[in-house]
């Protein structure tokens, strides 16, 4: 993923050939009682490259994911190194099989940098970055071969949603993942275009996608204009009970560090509100934001601009809502982009671009909060959230590192 600070001069660029589709097997490392181990090392050929984003796991236990970059190469594809893949992993007796269920072509869309989620039809739904009919990101739709296929390589086919025009409907979606509503309408989030001209690129958008006729039309929910209001809206979105939406933006609110904005639909439209603004000793929020089951949010900063990522809480109170830091993250050069993950006994797990551990957990007990990091050798730089199946297993993908220097997906098992 790329990201051009430039309203406060400086610049974090995250985004940086062996053909054919390798599996790997690769050596598991033990760290803090737990034990590392790559399901999968990214060649850059057919099975992709850079998976910025995180895993999406179905009911089977599959794991699916995409790769920003490898795959096709044809047209203007071949300029970048690919223009990104979805892929499928199974878990078989000799280990993981990586399938690559889509590559993209450009005019279908580029660089998908966020997970891709399960709809309630069954199909898998996602962004990319670049491509579409402006190059501008779209919105797609994969769904599974009509019929059973009997080739190890069986691509799924591809409906594209919607295309940005990158003006006032937004532009380059990135590592957000998309949220669907009762009602089966997509809630998503631009963190550039928009109408902010306080902004470059503009100030970003959040968006709705309602089904009609057969197709999808786009309407603008919010469009952010970088004053005390927020920015660049990086951060996916998130429902609380009464139907309200979630959110963070990196920029903007009243101290240009970010704010956690809240979203409440009424019969005129949808009202913004700030819930916090983001001060430079506790970093900025490019994650997304995740509830637990008494009402609180949970989140974790970057540390690009200022300060050092912290895993905060933020708590409801009459109406108001109170910012506590659980945990600093100490040595974390560019902390996290990702959101956090809760467990069942309520601790919570977050990753670690660069500096710091590559993945950790944190413990609640009686009022503290007790740090465990894990690092291996398996790969570099995660973008993005990790998942836990029933047995506590934790997943994830990084951008970065593994045998050829193109990213993996890893495992951490108790």
């Amino acid at each position: 993923m790329t990201h051009s600070q430039q309203h406060r001069g400086s610049g974090c660029a995250r985004l940086a050939g062996v053909a054919g589709l390798i599996i790997l097997l690769a050596t598991a490392i033990t760290a803090q009682a737990q034990t590392f181990t790559t399901l999968h090392s990214f060649t850059g050929g057919s099975d992709g490259a850079n998976p910025y984003a995180g895993l999406t796991m179905d009911q089977a236990g599959n794991l699916y994911g995409t790769a920003g970059y490898g795959g096709y190469t044809g047209g203007s594809c071949g300029s970048s190194g690919g223009c990104g893949i979805v892929f499928k992993l199974k878990h078989e007796a000799s280990g993981w099989v990586l399938s690559p269920l889509y590559q993209f072509t450009g005019p279908d869309g580029a660089s998908p940098q966020a997970r891709v989620i399960i709809g309630p039809d069954g199909n898998l739904y996602g962004t990319t970055t670049y491509g579409g009919t402006a190059n501008q990101g779209t919105v797609f739709k994969l769904s599974p071969p009509p019929s059973a296929c009997r080739s190890f390589l069986c691509p799924w086919r591809e409906t594209v949603l919607y295309s940005f025009q990158g003006g006032s409907d937004g532009e380059q979606p990135q590592l957000a993942d998309l949220v669907f509503d009762r009602q089966g309408n997509i809630y998503g989030t631009t963190p550039y275009g928009g109408t902010g001209s306080s902004c470059y690129q503009g100030c970003g958008v959040v968006y709705q996608l309602t089904p009609s006729n057969g197709g999808w039309t786009e309407s603008i929910l919010y469009r952010f204009q970088g004053g005390n209001d927020g920015a660049y809206p990086f951060a996916g979105l998130i429902f609380d009970a009464a139907g309200n939406l979630y959110g963070a933006g990196e920029y903007g609110g009243a101290n240009l560090y970010g704010v956690v904005y809240k979203l409440s639909p009424s019969e005129g439209g949808w009202t913004e509100s700030v819930i916090y603004a983001f001060t430079a000793f506790s970093g900025e929020p490019y994650g997304g934001l995740i509830f637990d089951q008494a009402g609180n949010l949970y989140g974790v900063t970057s540390a690009i601009n200022a300060g050092e990522p912290v895993v905060y809480e933020l708590t409801p109170s009459d109406g108001a809502w109170t910012f506590n830091p659980l945990y600093t993250v100490s040595d974390a050069y560019q902390g996290s982009f990702a959101k956090l993950t809760m467990d069942p006994a309520g601790k919570l797990y977050g990753t670690i671009y660069e500096g710091g551990p590559e993945v950790f957990q944190l413990t609640p007990s009686d009022g503290q909060w007790t740090l465990t990091g894990f690092s291996g050798n398996a790969g570099a730089e995660p973008s993005d959230n990790v998942i836990l199946d029933a047995s506590g297993n934790v997943y994830s993908t990084a951008s970065a590192g593994g045998t050829y220097g193109k990213g993996v997906v890893f495992e951490i098992t108790p």
